[in-house]
């Protein structure tokens, strides 16, 4: 098991390409909170040649639709939604720099190819512990479309939020180096 890596969000360029597949990370600091239809969203304002409601440059986006908070806590269960679901628009978000991805799931190639051009790393959170990984966030504040209720676009403020890189930004996947040895010659 690789030693873990203390990191700090949003991600310069130097940290995001440093990142390799099989890292165990914690993050500290602010970590963007979307799903489908604020990425969807994101890239309509694009289409219109509208301004983003915040620069995405060095961001990491969680993709989370957390469950609503119990009174003292920040957020309710915060697990990770299929990263796949993101996929049609990720390249776009990702020429305009983002710079870091928390999902769970397989990406198409693509949004691989993407990555390695952009220097972006893919990280998974453990789907199912959403509770747990609620105590790592501090702070959820709506940046954007608060109608799309837990879709909305949002900031988080983390500590120590847990996650491995699955995809780093050279294309190594622990997907299938994961599953290599199991496969049938």
């Amino acid at each position: 098991m690789s030693e873990i890596k203390y990191i700090t969000a949003p991600f310069d360029d130097a940290l995001a390409r440093s990142l390799r597949a099989g890292d165990s990370v914690r993050i500290s600091g602010v970590i963007l909170a979307a799903r489908d239809a604020a990425h969807k969203r994101l890239c309509e304002c694009l289409d219109r040649g509208e301004s983003l409601p915040l620069d995405l440059t060095g961001h990491v986006v969680y993709y989370v639709g957390p469950s609503p908070a119990k009174p003292g806590q920040a957020i309710g269960s915060a697990g990770p939604t299929t990263s796949g679901r993101m996929d049609a628009y990720t390249p776009r978000l990702l020429a305009c720099g983002l710079k870091g991805m928390i999902g769970k799931g397989y990406r198409k190639p693509e949004v691989v190819e993407a990555m390695k051009t952009y220097g972006v790393p893919y990280m998974a959170a453990v789907g199912g512990a959403g509770a747990l990984i609620s105590r790592c966030i501090k702070k959820y504040s709506v940046l954007a479309w608060p109608e799309l209720g837990p879709e909305a676009l949002a900031l988080m403020e983390v500590e120590q939020f847990p996650a491995i890189v699955v995809i780093d930004c050279l294309g190594n996947n622990q997907y299938e180096a994961g599953q290599a040895p199991y496969k049938k010659i």
